[in-house]
């Protein structure tokens, strides 16, 4: 389904699952108990993929911790930035995360 074409009953049945799939490892929770909705799935899988990066990220950091702050930031500030777009109701690609997200099948 193309990015921001769902449902309005999606969406709104989706909101709070979707918000909680950029919180760590909440991510699982919607995509276990929204399954069956194509917005919740959408922002999960990018979840999903986020929490692996940021789990791989602090696990590398305890030997390199100089080197992976930086990226760090930047994939808290994606979650952010999807928190904000599941509460408003969009969908959004996350540069790179998107991309891998697509191939993640459940």
């Amino acid at each position: 389904m193309p990015p921001g074409n769902f449902s309005k009953a999606d969406v709104l049945d989706g909101k709070m699952y979707a918000v909680l799939a950029y919180l760590s490892i909440f991510c699982i929770v919607p995509l276990i108990v929204k399954k069956n909705n194509a917005f919740v799935l959408d922002h999960g899988r990018q979840g999903l993929v986020l929490f692996v990066a940021e789990v791989a990220t602090l696990v590398i950091s305890i030997v390199f911790s100089w080197a992976l702050r930086p990226f760090l930031f930047v994939l808290f500030g994606f979650s952010f930035w999807g928190m904000v777009m599941a509460i408003r109701g969009q969908s959004v690609e996350l540069p790179v995360i998107a991309r891998i997200a697509e191939k993640i099948t459940i």
